[in-house]
């Protein structure tokens, strides 16, 4: 099962959360990475969304191929890979709204 850590989430929310300003604030634990904006975030989300889909098929054919694995497991990693679509669909519902939005602007 493939999680996210917490101080990975944070700091990615507030990298996000700082990008309106210009003050760019260094996050503990982020030493030696580049800050690559939204665009980097928005890669690493999708892969952590692929990986955590990838896990929950390999949990369901283990208790469907019978080499043990338990059906809990399987209905959490299955919501977990649920929830984390979700998201990305909602983040790429609102990132569509905004350029439409920034399209409709006047120049």
């Amino acid at each position: 099962m493939t999680t996210i850590p917490a101080s990975m989430a944070l700091n990615a929310y507030a990298r996000a959360a700082g990008m309106g300003g210009n003050a760019q604030t260094p996050q503990p634990g982020n030493a030696g990475q580049a800050n690559g904006g939204f665009g980097e975030i928005l890669k690493q989300t999708l892969s952590d969304t692929v990986n955590v889909s990838k896990a929950s098929e390999m949990q369901m054919a283990a208790v469907t191929g019978g080499t043990g694995g338990n059906i809990v497991d399987v209905v959490t990693a299955v919501a977990e890979a649920e929830s984390a679509l979700q998201t990305v669909v909602t983040v790429r519902d609102k990132v569509i709204t905004a350029y439409q939005e920034i399209m409709r602007m006047p120049i």
